[in-house]
């Protein structure tokens, strides 16, 4: 019998790039997301279509699911969103928004997800960020939902670990996915072009350069697959190229 992994934000970045994996290794791929890209086909072995910070659209999901797989091995939560702009100047609504995807929303998959791992254990992959623990001017509101992810990640962890269900977050630094480049793109990110700023990112790394969507879905894999990680759980996994091993004033 397959296993079965569930991967949201599955449209694009990292979310496509470990549906890719999973399904070179013969997992059953059931990809959530509140777009379909017209490039999605063979990276999955089901689409479905939701906004997952929408309550009932999560429960219709999972129901869905149980009703087409009974069962799920793995949980990937990667769906959010990011706002690039200050505190201050984040409206209460801009601010409501991201948190209700970003947090809400791995918290109702998670919900809803529970009772098809419960009977036969498995693993729950949040994906967090660098952000979590050391950040950026203008991006408050993303890093406080990050945050929140690595607090909720060892929390759920130890609800869920007399089910055999283990809980990981992962924090990517830089990765060369849409949503940098979307950030890169702003004035914040000061002038050149994207290729250029990505550049000079990639300077401020001690591996010398950005991240690859693939390197952050094989940890990804790791995690979710029993036989590879069985005694890791509560645990917040940084991939940053070092960015964050050296000091700022070196």
């Amino acid at each position: 019998m397959k296993r079965s992994v569930c991967i949201t934000g599955v449209a694009g970045g990292i979310g496509l790039a470990t549906a890719q994996l999973f399904t070179q290794a013969d997992w059953e791929v059931i990809g959530v997301d509140r777009k379909k890209p017209p490039e999605l086909s063979g990276e999955v072995t089901r689409f479905i279509l939701a906004d997952l910070s929408d309550i009932q659209k999560v429960e219709q999901t999972f129901y869905d699911i149980s009703k087409s797989e009974g069962r799920l091995d793995a949980l990937v939560n990667n769906a959010a969103v990011q706002l690039v702009k200050p505190l201050v100047e984040t409206e209460p609504e801009e601010w409501d928004s991201l948190m209700a995807v970003n947090v809400r929303g791995v918290y109702l998959s998670i919900k809803y997800a529970y009772p098809l791992m419960r009977s036969n254990g498995g693993s729950i992959v949040n994906i967090s960020s660098v952000h979590a623990v050391a950040t950026s001017t203008s991006l408050a509101a993303y890093a406080a939902s990050k945050g929140a992810l690595a607090a909720l990640t060892r929390a759920v962890a130890l609800e869920m670990a007399p089910e055999n269900i283990r809980v990981n977050a992962i924090l990517p630094g830089a990765v060369d996915t849409g949503m940098l480049r979307a950030g890169l793109s702003r004035d914040h990110a000061g002038d050149g072009t994207i290729e250029q700023k990505i550049e000079t990112l990639a300077q401020k790394h001690v591996l010398g350069r950005v991240g690859r969507s693939e390197e952050i879905a094989r940890m990804i894999m790791i995690l979710a697959d029993h036989q590879q990680s069985s005694f890791i759980t509560g645990q917040t996994i940084i991939i940053d190229g070092g960015a964050t091993a050296r000091l700022s004033t070196e």
